[in-house]
């Protein structure tokens, strides 16, 4: 058994860059598309002598399909995202022949948090408020989505019972 899951809440270090894959050279408008953009995560601790440290962690994020589009729709430098995925590692040549290695998290969920960039509001582009799983995206709705009402479960009826017994007055003639 294996498992490769990571789990990233943290900032935008650059607008994303989106391309699209040349796979489909007969509908260019159906090529896949892909966004790839830096995140960073902080952690903060205190050192030997009680000062106060911040450690930087910056991770290479890959979002594909639809997650792309939430990208290149809504993501900006700064944004606060939370990223579940998995970690792939990546082997090339580069130009002096040296192999070069490097490793991404492909996201599968991408949830904005955080508050709307200024000027975005009842008349800008509403930001999705839930995750996007599988590259589909699910926008949460604008209003509280009213809940179905189920059909009322008919118990079956026992002559014997007469409903809960009525709070009583105490009484002298207790046993104890």
């Amino acid at each position: 058994m294996s498992l490769n899951k990571v789990m990233l809440i943290g900032n935008v270090g650059k607008d994303p860059d989106v391309r699209y894959l040349e796979n489909n050279p007969q509908n260019p408008g159906n090529n896949t598309k892909v966004a790839s953009f830096p995140l960073a995560t902080s952690e903060r601790y205190r050192d030997r002598n009680g000062e106060l440290r911040e450690n930087t962690e910056w991770h290479n994020i890959v979002a594909w399909r639809g997650n792309a589009d939430v990208c290149e729709k809504f993501v900006r430098k700064g944004t606060q995202l939370y990223i579940e995925g998995r970690l792939r590692t990546r082997q090339w040549t580069d130009q002096t022949g040296a192999k070069r290695y490097t490793t991404e998290v492909i996201a599968d969920t991408l949830q904005l948090l955080g508050k709307r960039p200024e000027g975005e509001g009842a008349q800008g582009a509403a930001a999705p408020q839930c995750g996007y799983q599988g590259g589909y995206a699910q926008q949460a709705p604008q209003t509280a989505p009213v809940a179905p009402q189920a059909a009322p479960v008919q118990q079956p009826v026992n002559p014997d019972y007469q409903g809960p017994m009525p709070a009583a007055e105490p009484s002298d003639d207790l046993p104890f």
